[in-house]
């Protein structure tokens, strides 16, 4: 449940003119509350990077509280929620870029223990990118990852469609207000998305889709997963820039090869050259996510609600998922069938475990899809 007390600060930061993601966490850093930017006197305020005696005094004079409030009332309205970089629920690799956005508007709902995987292309995607691009993300989404794009026409389409046939989960980034759907014609696909994942913008509602706000939503799509997929992207193509912004990110970029003779895959095909990945199958992107995904897995503390597995097993932690699965692979070598069909979960939902588990190094897969415990 939003608070208004809270985010009335953030909300009316945001409006006021000149202040952009760079100098509003510039502020935060400074004052380490709202309340305290708001309190503060001009000459304090003009002294963080980025602020100017203008906006110090926007700032500090500032008395728009009706319009906040309406802001407010209107994403209350539209089951919009505003999640800071200060909440758990804020994605957790999007923490770590430059200038990522203070907030973010959300219709859906996020997992900070998901993994990301962002897949991109043309607009003007060909049968073969289409094709490709759902079975990449069908296959990644029974694997439990949740597939992140842009909702544009074409392969950004194909992907999130890829993910949500497979019953998985996918995130839309949007160059607009969460109330401005674009294309228009992607009405159902919007809809279809929340139901399986989450829409995410860091426009106000109502902010139109401008060619401007394309870069500023890439680095986002890139930012907040692990690596980057490109499907058919034409030498001049926006997803180059995605490409370009992840690797300023320290991502991983993945290319699937295309003819030499189409014009919608030059840009892929010239990604592979300079040194991105070709890949064939999912599995090429996993063996490289996987380091990180490890890293990540050893770093973070159990949560209360997990359940530790036993001292023999080097007390891994699992949740109820992962138990449940592990307990079934504990008398020896188990089919994925029989796992779906024994534990009462859905095909995704024991992928999901699963893969979790074998980056864990708790299971180990055989030929034939069989599972048993890693000794």
């Amino acid at each position: 449940m939003m608070n208004y007390d809270v985010l009335k600060y953030w909300i009316a930061l945001r409006s006021i003119p000149g202040i952009g993601s760079v100098n509003f966490l510039a502020l935060i850093d400074k004052f380490g509350s709202m309340p305290a930017i708001f309190a503060a006197p001009v000459s304090r305020l003009k002294e963080t990077t980025g602020i100017s005696k203008e906006i110090a005094a926007s700032i500090a004079g500032f008395g728009d509280w009706d319009n906040v409030k309406k802001e407010f009332e209107h994403l209350v309205k539209n089951k919009i929620n505003i999640i800071t970089c200060l909440d758990e629920l804020y994605p957790r690799k999007l923490q770590n870029i430059y200038g990522r956005p203070p907030y973010i508007y959300v219709r859906g709902s996020l997992n900070n223990d998901d993994i990301h995987i962002a897949i991109v292309g043309s607009r003007q995607a060909s049968t073969y990118g289409r094709y490709t691009t759902e079975r990449i993300s069908r296959e990644l989404a029974l694997k439990g990852i949740t597939v992140v794009s842009g909702m544009a026409r074409g392969i950004d389409s194909a992907a999130h469609r890829g993910a949500i046939a497979a019953r998985g989960k996918t995130i839309a980034i949007l160059g607009s207000g969460l109330d401005v759907i674009y294309p228009p014609e992607n009405k159902k696909l919007y809809e279809d998305i929340i139901q399986n994942g989450a829409v995410i913008s860091e426009f106000p509602l109502g902010t139109p889709p401008r060619s401007s706000n394309f870069p500023a939503r890439n680095r986002i799509i890139s930012g907040m997963s692990y690596g980057v997929v490109i499907v058919e992207a034409g030498e001049k193509s926006g997803s180059l820039i995605t490409a370009r912004l992840a690797l300023e990110q320290g991502r991983e970029v993945f290319a699937v090869p295309g003819s030499i003779d189409a014009a919608g895959s030059r840009g892929t095909n010239k990604l592979i050259k300079q040194g991105a990945k070709l890949i064939e199958n999912i599995d090429d992107i996993l063996e490289e996510i996987m380091p990180q995904i490890e890293e990540i897995s050893a770093l973070k503390p159990p949560a209360t609600s997990e359940i530790v597995v036993a001292a023999d097993k080097k007390a891994e932690i699992l949740d109820e998922t992962g138990q449940k699965i592990f307990n079934l692979v504990a008398g020896g070598r188990v089919h994925i069938d029989d796992l779906i069909s024994s534990s009462g979960l859905s095909s995704a939902e024991v992928l999901g475990a699963l893969t979790t588990m074998e980056l864990k190094g708790i299971i180990n897969q055989h030929p034939g899809k069989f599972f048993s415990l890693k000794n």
